[in-house]
């Protein structure tokens, strides 16, 4: 589920999923923040797939683990330079 495949559209992998999620992070908000934003595109035209908070989560932890991401002295996320 990490990577699209075969049976898995780029939209339904955390990897789609982490695309998106950068794309919110041109300021450095909250997970909270993140979460309420993306939850209005979630399982839309925009985003056709249906991603719940678990899936959001494990999406961040991908990014901070290959560097995209960092979190700030506040505690919110912000993309790396």
């Amino acid at each position: 589920m990490i990577l699209p495949s075969k049976h898995i559209s780029l939209s339904e992998s955390l990897l789609g999923l982490g695309g998106i999620l950068l794309g919110y992070l041109k300021i450095p908000q909250s997970v909270d923040e993140l979460w309420h934003k993306y939850s209005k595109i979630n399982n839309s035209k925009r985003y056709p797939a249906y991603h719940d908070f678990d899936n959001l989560i494990l999406a961040l932890n991908y990014l901070y683990l290959i560097g995209a991401i960092d979190i700030d002295e506040k505690g919110k996320l912000m993309l790396c330079d």
